[in-house]
């Protein structure tokens, strides 16, 4: 599952991709390596405008998850959308997207987990992962006590050949094209759920390996591919 991304590319042309009208992300620098429960870019509809703020990443966890624990780090990571837990926040108000550059997943070598990044291309353009979101509060680390934020989380579907032989479990939900993000921001879930697939193969190039940033200067300078 995908728990490490980067978006290395400008508020500009996040504003431009994903068609957001209001920005209340402030001056947001490139984030190369970025955690769960760290705070993103995400864009969501809000009174007929898109807007781009920031949340922190991972939704609230289902109950059974939380027993006997006094912190909720949140589930950074949605498949089962059938799950009553997650159905309550399938409707467009509740939608959002998740621009990126980059993602990573853990490949086992030896015992050690190595990050591989995956990209559109070697120029990582922009794209986003179909995501959901809500207000909630909680207590996300026991140090930091009960807060009320934000919080989004993006869905997974089945890999496509370039991740599956990374990672054969999963990979996040891609959305590549302006209809795409439109559909996922407002259409009935009848219509929605349908994006909730792996691209088609061929569509990922690895552009980096072992560390746990995939920054602009990397980004700026393409890498040879690695061949799938």
């Amino acid at each position: 599952m995908c728990n490490l991304y980067s978006v290395t590319k400008g508020q500009q042309a996040i504003r431009e991709f994903t068609r957001a009208t209001l920005d209340r992300t402030g001056n947001l620098p490139p984030l190369p390596g970025i955690f769960p429960d760290h705070a993103a870019p995400v864009v969501r509809s809000v009174a007929g405008e898109r807007e781009l703020t920031m949340m922190r990443w991972g939704m609230p966890s289902p109950a059974f998850v939380l027993k006997n624990r006094k912190a909720d780090p949140g589930v950074t990571n949605i498949r089962n959308v059938k799950s009553p837990h997650w159905r309550r926040w399938l409707s467009p108000e509740h939608r959002c997207v998740v621009p990126f550059t980059s993602f990573s997943e853990y490949e086992d070598r030896a015992g050690k987990k190595v990050p591989v990044w995956f990209a559109l291309s070697e120029a990582r353009p922009l794209a986003v992962f179909a995501g959901i979101w809500t207000e909630w509060t909680s207590v996300r680390k026991v140090r930091e006590g009960e807060v009320t934020a934000d919080l989004f989380g993006f869905l997974t579907s089945d890999p496509n050949r370039e991740v599956g032989r990374i990672h054969p479990k999963a990979m996040p939900v891609i959305l590549s094209e302006p209809r795409e993000i439109d559909l996922w921001l407002s259409a009935p879930w009848a219509e929605a759920g349908v994006l909730q697939r792996p691209l088609p193969d061929g569509a990922l190039t690895i552009v980096a390996e072992g560390e746990r940033e995939d920054g602009a200067e990397a980004a700026a300078e393409p890498v040879q591919p690695r061949l799938l």
